[in-house]
This record gives structure tokens, C-alpha cells and sequence, in this order.
């Protein structure tokens, strides 16, 4: 059965979750379904296939997409607070509307050229964010950040929470965008906040978001100051609600790891962001698997991670990552690599197979999934929804050259005296 978005590729090699592989003619459906095909059905497209790779589309389930403006910035080798107090906190003191417009259309055109199709985001004025993730077709989980400290966005966390009900109670299941509750941390989010936010997101049914024992100092100065580590503080006040995405949750017991996963929350492994700036460990993930919680992979933001966006340099990094920190080369092999980096997807990229990153093949033709991984590859068709967003090369729904002047143009202003 096909409709109106149905896609045929001919002639082609398909890689599902799981690692599942199919060759021949495929057909890619609306709702992230594929089927073989006969030949003879109504498609939209009918495309030769015979040079292309298929798999899911990657998903980048923390990050902060309009730091776009501080990517790959002048402040690379700084430790942490010199990075935070040098170069991100004096350029986001003037952060404006304008300005994350600018720095999230930049990034939503490096997710589509590399492949991804959903962001996790924590970022100030969210609602601008959630247009532009809109109007360039791909999907969005967009948590405005809520803080007791004030916020170029919010005077303080009431504030924050207030805009966020309003956005929140116009999500629809249908839209590709939904809005979610961005706490940031036990270190700037007083327990009476922690709670309002807790108790804000079960009433719409929406999801939080928070950084969680990214550092030791993180939580050595959360046990000084409650008795508690953060996973444990955090279960103490109720704050957890299904679905809450904890980032990084690298410094963590085994208790901590056992109450995540009673709690149904979902830990963003961010291995680029930690080793960039030096947090001195990245999540365990034998000890997260072992437990059974949901883990997903991040880049975290383009300033922090010194990787930009792409999701694809990002699983091979937590591969490698992990072998090294547990002496075990057996560690995520390039099919749990994808999937770990595409888990949850419902659409599709579709990798050029003549990229020299791809070859050889193999005798046995059967290098995709490492060669993607480890290697690279050019992300030429992108499909989100049964719509195209890139074809052939070419993001559709951005103009990538107008973005960029418009980037550039941006950061001469945002970096004054600062650069």
C-alpha cells in the first residue's frame, strides 16, 4: 500500500535499526515505514538508488543549537571557566531574538547537510528556535531554560516558567516541534523551582530537560549542600517525570544509574563536549546498559563540543570513547554505534556511495554501516515526514549561502570586544 509521499529507491542497500539490512528496490513511506518494492506502484519519486545508502536519520538529543554563534570559536584550548567567562557568558550577555534566529538557522542547516533530523534543545527564547526548526522541515524537542540566576531571556525562573506553560499548551502530537521544560541544573535551580518545573510538565504532559552531573565539582558541591548526589537529590524532591532527559550524567553511582531508570528517564551520552572540556569522565555506558535505561547520543553545543553538529563524528567518537575508557574494543561496534545515534528515528538519510569515505565495500559488501560510521560519508537526500529536506546535495527548505553571510555578519557584532 503506498501514498501520496511514498518514495521508491531502486536498486539500492537500506540499513534499518538494528543493523537490519535489505537490498533491491525499497519503498520509504510518510509515516518512517519502508517496504519492498514491486515496481509498479504510485510513488511521488522514483529514484536510482544503485550508488546511495539508506539508513535512519540521526538524532541529537542534547544540544544547544543557536551557540551555532560561538562555534568553533576563538576560545578553543581555554579551561572551563575561562571558556565560560571569557567567551560564552560576555557574548551571550546581548543575546537578542535576532540573534538566535541567526544562530539556529545556521544550525539547522549543518543538522540537515549532516544527516540529522531531530535536536533536543536548550536554549534562550525558544519559541524563535521552534519557528526556524518549522521552516527548515525537520523535527525539534525545544526546552526553553529555566534558571534562578537571571537570564538574558527571563528576569528570573517564574518568568521562565510562565512563557514555557504558554508554549507548552500549544503542543500538538501531529508537529514536528514540540516545546519542553529546560531546567538547567541543581547548581542554578533552587528545589522549589526544580519542583514548580516538575510539576508544570506533568500538567501538560510535557518533558523536562536537565544537565546532571556533568562535572565533579557539579556534585561534589550538590552532596555538600544537600547530603545528596544530584540523581539522588533530584528523586528526593520528585522532580523526575518519565521521559526526563538527563545530559551527560557522567559523574553518577550505580544507584544513581538504578533510579533513572525507575524513573523511566533518558541519559544523553555528550562524549565530545566532555573530553573537549576536559570534565574528566563521560557516561558509562556498559553500567547504563546493564541497568536497562534509555541512552541516547548529543553533541551537546557547537561552542562546547568543538564538533559542531555532526552526529555521524559523534558516534564514532562515543564508540572510541568507550572502548578506551573501559579497555574493551568489543564496545559499540558500528550497528550499535547507529543505533545508538539514530535510536527513535522515523525518517531517513541517504548517504552517497561513491564518497571515497565509503569505500572499499568489502568482498562481502557489507562495510556500510563502518564505513558511515567511522569514516564519513556526504548526506545527499534527506526525508522527513514523507517531505524532502535536501535532494541530491542541496538543502531545499534553507538557503545555505544567505545563512551564511548572515552568520558571519552576525558574529561581527556578537563578538565585539570580546574577540
Amino acid at each position: 500500500m503506498t501514498d501520496a509521499t511514498t518514495v521508491r529507491y531502486r536498486n539500492t542497500v537500506l540499513y534499518d535499526h538494528g543493523g537490519k539490512k535489505v537490498t533491491g528496490d525499497v519503498l520509504l513511506h510518510q509515516d518512517g515505514t519502508w517496504s519492498a518494492s514491486n515496481g509498479d506502484e504510485d510513488v511521488v519519486e522514483d529514484l536510482d538508488g544503485s550508488q546511495r545508502l539508506i539508513t535512519r536519520s540521526f538524532q541529537n538529543w542534547h544540544t544547544h543549537l543557536a551557540m551555532q554563534l560561538n562555534a568553533r570559536d576563538f576560545s578553543d584550548g581555554y579551561p572551563l571557566h575561562r571558556w565560560l567567562n571569557e567567551a560564552i557568558f560576555p557574548t551571550e550577555a546581548r543575546i537578542t531574538p535576532d540573534y538566535v534566529r541567526m544562530g539556529s538557522r545556521c544550525a539547522a542547516a549543518e543538522m540537515i547537510r549532516t544527516g540529522s533530523t531531530f535536536a533536543a534543545d536548550m536554549y534562550f527564547f525558544p519559541s524563535v528556535t521552534g519557528d526556524v526548526l518549522t521552516e527548515a522541515g525537520i523535527r525539534g524537542l525545544v526546552g526553553g531554560p529555566v534558571s534562578d540566576a537571571a537570564l538574558p531571556s527571563h528576569d528570573d525562573a517564574a518568568s521562565a516558567l510562565s512563557e514555557l506553560d504558554g508554549l507548552m499548551a500549544t503542543n500538538n502530537e501531529s508537529d514536528l516541534v514540540q516545546y519542553a521544560i529546560a531546567t538547567h541544573s541543581v547548581y542554578l535551580c533552587s528545589e522549589d523551582t526544580l519542583r514548580r518545573a516538575s510539576e508544570l510538565a506533568e500538567k501538560r504532559q510535557s518533558r523536562l530537560h536537565i544537565h546532571v552531573s556533568e562535572t565533579r565539582k557539579e556534585i561534589a558541591d550538590c552532596h555538600e549542600r544537600t547530603g545528596k548526589y544530584p540523581v539522588e537529590y533530584l528523586d528526593s524532591i520528585d522532580f523526575f517525570q518519565p521521559g526526563t532527559i538527563c545530559a551527560h550524567a557522567s559523574w553518577v553511582k550505580k544507584n544513581e544509574i538504578r533510579l533513572l531508570k525507575q524513573h523511566d528517564a533518558t541519559a544523553v551520552h555528550c562524549p565530545s563536549s566532555n573530553m573537549k572540556l576536559a570534565c574528566g569522565g563521560t557516561l558509562s555506558l556498559p553500567a547504563y546498559m546493564e541497568a536497562g535505561v534509555d541512552v541516547r547520543l548529543g553533541t551537546d553545543g557547537a561552542a562546547s563540543s568543538g564538533n559542531g553538529l555532526n552526529m555521524q563524528a559523534e558516534a564514532r567518537l562515543a564508540s572510541l570513547v568507550q572502548r578506551h575508557d573501559h579497555w574493551d574494543p568489543t564496545i559499540l561496534p558500528a550497528v550499535d554505534a547507529m543505533d545508538l545515534a539514530t535510536k527513535g528515528s522515523k525518517d531517513w538519510a541517504v548517504w552517497d556511495l561513491n564518497d571515497v569515505r565509503m569505500r572499499p565495500r568489502g568482498r562481502s559488501d557489507n562495510r556500510h554501516l563502518a564505513n558511515l560510521v567511522f569514516n564519513g560519508a556526504e548526506c545527499l537526500d534527506l526525508w522527513v515526514n514523507g517531505q524532502a529536506v535536501r535532494r541530491d546535495g542541496t538543502t531545499l527548505t534553507l538557503d545555505e549561502m544567505s545563512i551564511l553571510d548572515e552568520i558571519d555578519g552576525a558574529v561581527a557584532t556578537y563578538y565585539e570586544g570580546v574577540e
